[in-house]
């Protein structure tokens, strides 16, 4: 079985890698695609998926659709934003092909905005995977009130959970703050929260802080980072302060507690059963994502955590959020595997049939369309002159994107 995976961001490719390998039988072959854009991944940040997958080529849609005809994938993993996500559906949905794909797609992690927007995006894939029962029970919901059918959604989890149960070490004493690129958005917030993770270290000098980066400078993730924490630092941090990027897993292995706003590096931790703290400090908003938390036993403030409380996570929602350490992950994927095996196995598979089309939503489809360029007609670099120029536009454009545009932003706050 040949599998295509296409990502437009490290965490995606991550995700789409990841659920590649879940969902496919032994014996299957992955090819990973990359789009080009603002937030196409380094080799670093590739190299740290641990997927096992070789590195992906870097493409553009148009690119893909022209792969998918040539190259008769079985399975596409289309681990993308939704927008892109509904651009490549109708592209797919364009192309003549002896017999197409199976389509999967899905979330990198909490959904905890633009619920119906986002999935309504995804619909017309043949499996849309929900990370957690509640996710699957709020994704039919969405489906089955617009009246789109909701067969396509399938109970999952996320595809990287995992690693070592969480045993305390004696004489080791490790907190661990992750940070994320966009949560808090304020340089003001992100200061705050950078403030009172040195003045926990300081209350507590025998305690090694850690502070988890996503990126380094330069790297872009699935959110554009304006405020990185590093930038932000004033002064020498205290000895026991350090900040450290790398694999989530493995800095999770030496985590005594982990303390977030809301990234699924939290989930990652309740998994194994990792002492985990969701933030209460800037308030419990949609914004913050951190309202996804709201009934687990996790919230928690800088304060209460400066005293020596540690949460207890409430085991039903644990359970209900995918993340109980109990064995069932293992079969996780199950469903998903067999729903794609039995439309393998199928004669011929229907049309793909997005709710979005030129009847449903006028004013909205062709926008989305339009913005993607992603014609199954076009021929990508057919003249190599073209490409070239193409190719040093887009540099052009992503280095401004990620470098001028947030400077002048900065200026623009002093």
């Amino acid at each position: 079985m040949r599998v295509a995976v296409l990502a437009d961001s490290d965490t995606r490719w991550k995700w789409g890698a990841l659920t590649a390998r879940r969902i496919s039988p032994p014996g299957h072959r992955v090819t990973g695609f990359v789009l080009r854009g603002r937030a196409t991944p380094t080799p670093r940040q590739l190299a740290e998926v641990g997927a096992d997958v070789a590195a992906p080529r870097e493409v553009t849609g148009a690119e893909f659709l022209a792969a998918v005809r040539h190259e008769a994938y079985d399975v596409v993993v289309l681990a993308l934003v939704g927008g892109t996500v509904q651009a490549m559906l109708h592209g797919l949905a364009g192309m003549v092909l002896p017999r197409r794909p199976v389509i999967v797609t899905g979330y990198v992690g909490v959904v905890y905005e633009k619920l119906a927007d986002g999935l309504l995006l995804r619909h017309g894939a043949d499996v849309v995977l929900a990370n957690s029962r509640a996710d699957a029970r709020r994704f039919r919901a969405v489906y089955e009130g617009v009246g789109a059918g909701a067969s396509a959604v399938v109970e999952a989890a996320l595809p990287f959970l995992g690693g070592a149960r969480y045993a305390p070490v004696p004489g080791r004493d490790t907190v661990v703050f992750a940070a994320q690129p966009s949560v808090p958005a304020s340089r003001a917030d992100r200061a705050y929260l950078l403030r009172r993770l040195v003045e926990h270290a300081r209350l507590h000098p025998h305690r090694e802080v850690l502070l988890k980066l996503r990126s380094r400078p330069g790297e872009h993730t699935t959110h554009v980072e304006e405020h990185p924490y590093q930038k932000l630092v004033q002064g020498p941090l205290p000895p026991n302060v350090r900040m450290v990027h790398g694999h989530m897993g493995e800095v999770l292995d030496g985590t005594d507690l982990l303390v977030t706003v809301s990234s699924t590096a939290a989930l990652e931790a309740l998994h194994r059963g990792v002492p985990t703290a969701v933030l209460t400090d800037l308030g419990v908003r949609e914004a913050l994502g951190n309202h996804h938390f709201i009934g687990s036993g996790l919230l928690t403030s800088w304060d209460a955590l400066d005293g020596g409380h540690r949460p207890r996570p409430d085991d039903a929602w644990r359970a209900d959020q995918g993340v109980a350490a109990d064995g069932a992950y293992e079969r996780a994927f199950d469903a998903a595997r067999a729903r794609v095996l039995d439309l393998l196995a199928a004669p011929a598979l229907p049309p793909v049939a997005p709710y979005y089309t030129a009847a449903t939503a006028p004013g909205y489809l062709p926008g989305i369309l339009a913005r993607h360029r992603l014609d199954a007609t076009e021929a990508p670099a057919a003249n190599p002159v073209r490409r070239l120029l193409r190719d040093a536009a887009r540099g052009v454009y992503r280095h401004g994107v990620q470098r001028v545009a947030p400077a002048i932003r900065r200026l623009g706050e002093l």
